[in-house]
């Protein structure tokens, strides 16, 4: 049986759960009649998979605004039964993409694979109207989970997190590159946007199921810098 550190909490989610917070920052920049692009949005695992009800219902966008939009290179995002309208991209013909004209861009777990930062950022700046804004999360490049990542070459991945993280599907294990993963690099890749980013200081993820594994890493997650255990989230604005 694997360990639900949440387990005996009202609701089943702790005091710093990162989805709930970031999600909850997300929520507070929309209205009934915003258009939201869901960028990675893969099959929407957390909407099928996640057995607590207070996160899904928080990062449930759907129903509070005028559309989302879910697309993904991956053809699972047909599937997302998390949004209005789904794209699948191809890899060298994103017109559908950039046609897209929205509020507000949700990039959840999706920096650490792109590829190439200044052509992604142009397609951001594309879709976005003005005044929109693009938001992200993703593990901090210096996090010890990026720094495994990189260290374990990207087709071992599916396996390495199957056992460190039990409820992992591989459908959901994608590459890894962290080229748009520090504060800086995002200061940087949007210049001239307004920018409040930064780091959260996320509960341990990757704890085998283990009892003992979660509170060790929780103890360090307290005490070490927040760069090593935590995730960047993303919240910049376009002028």
């Amino acid at each position: 049986m694997q360990y639900d550190p949440n387990a005996n909490k009202v609701g089943d989610f702790s005091d710093t759960d990162g989805t709930i917070n970031f999600y909850l920052r997300i929520k507070s920049l929309l209205n009934e009649e915003s258009v939201v692009l869901d960028f990675g949005a893969g099959r929407a695992a957390w909407f099928e998979d996640d057995p607590c009800h207070t996160r899904r219902s928080i990062r449930l966008l759907k129903g509070n605004v005028k559309k989302v939009v879910a697309a993904d290179v991956d053809d699972a995002v047909l599937q997302n039964r998390a949004s209005d309208e789904q794209i699948l991209l191809k890899h060298h013909e994103n017109s559908e993409f950039l046609q897209q004209r929205v509020d507000l861009i949700v990039a959840d777990y999706v920096l650490e694979h792109i590829g190439d930062a200044k052509i992604f950022v142009e397609q951001v700046d594309n879709c976005l109207q003005k005044g929109g804004w693009f938001c992200a999360r993703t593990p901090h490049k210096y996090s010890y989970i990026a720094v495994f990542a990189r260290l374990l070459r990207n087709k071992f991945h599916a396996k390495a997190l199957k056992f460190i993280q039990p409820d992992r599907k591989e459908v959901d294990v994608f590459p890894t590159t962290y080229k748009l993963n520090t504060l800086r690099d995002v200061e940087r890749a949007f210049s001239g946007w307004e920018q409040k980013s930064y780091i959260y200081r996320s509960d341990p993820a990757y704890f085998f199921g283990n009892k003992i594994i979660y509170r060790l890493l929780s103890l360090l997650h307290r005490v070490l810098p927040v760069f090593f255990c935590g995730n960047l989230f993303v919240f910049v604005r376009k002028p």
